[in-house]
């Protein structure tokens, strides 16, 4: 991706959020300089992995497949796997119109896809082992059975949980949608399983000055520092 097209993507998404009054913290309008210049102070959440990811899943056609995402709390797997400490995440999304996030699975988290405001966020759901399956979730806490296929339309304020192991990607309609994230910790170093295999984090050619640092960045940012579950 070029760094011109993600800075394009994190001011739209700034831009929905103000739009739609979700309040980001103050390290969603910090400079490279700020995270750099206080990673000591800072460990704790660049090891988890807060701040702003944005990404075409290595497709090359960033307004078709692709996401942008701001982690805004993160627990560790070691915080998981002892059931205390922040045992949890949050992320704030901008889905575009149109622009997919692949089907992919996580063997390790479960999570709830919330439509924050905007248009529709369709989500499909499919079993892993069997495609004609059909798969149980719960919709605004209402367990409800997905058919093979079948298109959930969330309109703002709705949400769905998404079991662990179950493929999911989603869209938006109509307008863009300010997407939201509930889940247990997130590890996208190791937790994300696609369906056509892609890479988590793009190949940034930088065609303009870099403004802001990405989640992929830190670990060479930061040296040897890696964000959480790397």
């Amino acid at each position: 991706m070029n760094r011109s097209e993600i800075e394009a993507a994190i001011d739209a998404a700034v831009a929905l959020a103000a739009e739609l009054r979700f309040a980001l913290p103050p390290f969603a309008f910090w400079d490279r300089d700020a995270w750099i210049d206080g990673a000591d102070r800072l460990r704790v959440p660049i090891e988890r992995g807060l701040g702003w990811d944005v990404t075409d899943f290595g497709r090359g056609d960033f307004a078709r497949i692709g996401l942008t995402l701001l982690t805004l709390r993160n627990g560790t797997p070691a915080e998981q796997l002892a059931g205390e400490g922040q045992t949890y995440a949050e992320k704030v999304m901008r889905v575009d119109v149109g622009q997919e996030t692949p089907f992919h699975l996580h063997r390790r988290k479960t999570e709830d896809i919330l439509n924050r405001g905007g248009g529709e966020l369709v989500v499909e759901l499919v079993h892993p082992d069997d495609a004609a399956a059909s798969v149980r979730a719960l919709v605004d806490g209402v367990p409800l059975t997905v058919a093979p296929g079948e298109r959930l339309r969330l309109g703002p304020g709705q949400g769905v949980q998404v079991p662990r192991g179950i493929r999911h990607r989603f869209w938006a309609e109509g307008s863009p949608v300010l997407g939201g994230e509930v889940s247990s910790v997130n590890d996208d170093g190791a937790d994300n399983e696609f369906l056509v295999p892609a890479p988590r984090y793009p190949v940034v050619e930088e065609d303009v000055p870099a403004r802001r640092l990405l989640v992929g960045e830190y670990a060479t940012a930061f040296g040897a520092r890696p964000a959480a579950g790397r």
